[in-house]
């Protein structure tokens, strides 16, 4: 019996808008190891529409928190930070706000786990 091939297809639709904003408070070590990115306590995960906003919503997290980004992709609009939870808290809810007032982007409720 022949393997079945899978295919995934990436769709994004046109507009304005954070489609994933998530903070993991207390990540399991390995999830750093497999990521490819230091330990430093919370994970902020966030997806961007369209893609090039990332570079925005990374300038702005740097300039409003104490985190770092562990991973920025303006292709597919993933963007990780990484810093205490506090921190990274108050980098999203400052992506969130700035999209959203002064660029017109429908934001997303920061979910935590």
């Amino acid at each position: 019996m022949a393997e079945e091939k899978k295919r995934f297809i990436q769709e994004f639709v046109p507009g304005k808008q954070v489609t994933l904003s998530h903070l993991i408070a207390n990540p399991d070590p390995q999830m750093f190891e497999k990521l490819g990115i230091q330990q430093e306590g919370a994970i902020g995960i966030l997806t961007l529409t369209p893609s090039e906003t990332v570079i925005i919503a990374g300038d702005l997290a740097t300039k409003a928190a104490h985190v770092t980004i562990g991973f920025l992709d303006r292709f597919t609009g993933s963007l990780v930070l990484v810093g205490s939870v506090a921190e990274v808290d108050m980098a999203m809810e400052h992506i969130n706000y700035y999209l959203a007032g002064q660029l017109g982007y429908t934001p997303a409720r920061i979910t935590k786990s």
